[in-house]
């Protein structure tokens, strides 16, 4: 495999689903104490899952079901955005302090 491909991919992939799942719980377990856009910074998915969770008159299981599903994959495409676009940084700056 390329080693390009493995640190600019497949590992913020990685570490961005269990990443995302934990702020999730920290941002859920804190959110009447922590400011409102801290909290976005840190967890974008549980406001949003708020915003999107079907207010449909459903069994409690299935609605935290959607809850959780839309805010961890929203905190993990978050954070894996968020290292694909370290990881673009930190190689630039790499090649232009080896070219320069």
């Amino acid at each position: 495999m390329n080693l390009r491909v493995l640190f600019r991919f497949v590992l913020p992939a990685l570490i961005s689903v269990p990443l995302g799942f934990l702020l999730l719980a920290l941002a859920a377990q804190n959110e009447p104490s922590i400011p409102a856009p801290l909290l976005v910074l840190f967890s974008p998915g549980l406001k949003l899952a708020e915003l999107l969770t079907p207010q449909t008159h459903q069994s409690l299981g299935a609605t935290f079901g959607w809850f959780l599903r839309i805010a961890i994959a929203v905190n993990a495409t978050y954070y894996f955005l968020l290292f694909v676009l370290l990881a673009s940084f930190f190689s630039r700056s790499r090649k232009s302090a080896v070219q320069g």
